[in-house]
């Protein structure tokens, strides 16, 4: 037999609900619902809430103890893992950050990864140098516009001259 459902939960109804309209991802909402049903006395046991959420009683039991243990800002929290440490830091970056500024700059993203390869040693890939150029430090390559081959000089001076 199951043990009993006893939990106190300090904060009041009217505060929860509220919480719940301003939560913004969908596992907060989960959780705070969960604590207004059973504030409110809409369900009273684990299978029950485990049935009506769609999650395992085990899993109700761990926010549960999360609750008793940590309160609501522990229950609410979202641990975010903190990823792989940047490849590229430091004197490395200002000097290719002066290099993308510079006049000549590079007119591909290969270039960059054969530089950064003979320069400093590092080899990283293609994607995320493209990634840090592009999006991170927000530069473009110096590659100028592609023009045929068949236009006119003379026709483009005319043009230039009559433009205005």
């Amino acid at each position: 037999m199951a043990r009993k459902l006893e939990i106190e939960i300090t904060e009041s109804a009217e505060y929860l609900e509220k919480t719940l309209k301003q939560a913004r991802s969908a596992s907060q909402k989960e959780r705070l619902q969960m604590l207004w049903w059973f504030k409110i006395g809409q369900v009273r046991s684990h299978n029950e809430l485990a049935g009506i959420l769609a999650r395992d009683p085990s899993t109700i039991t761990r926010w549960l103890q999360k609750y008793r243990q940590q309160g609501l800002s522990g229950l609410l929290e979202i641990k975010k893992p903190p990823g792989q440490a940047p490849t590229i830091t430091g004197e490395v970056l200002k000097s290719l950050k002066a290099k993308l500024n510079s006049p000549e700059g590079f007119g591909s993203y290969r270039e960059i990864v054969s530089w950064l390869n003979e320069n400093y040693g590092l080899d990283v890939s293609y994607r995320m140098v493209h990634y840090l150029v592009r999006y991170k430090l927000a530069c473009k390559l110096k590659v100028p516009r592609p023009c045929s081959v068949n236009q006119d000089p003379k026709a483009i001076e005319t043009f230039k001259k009559t433009f205005h």
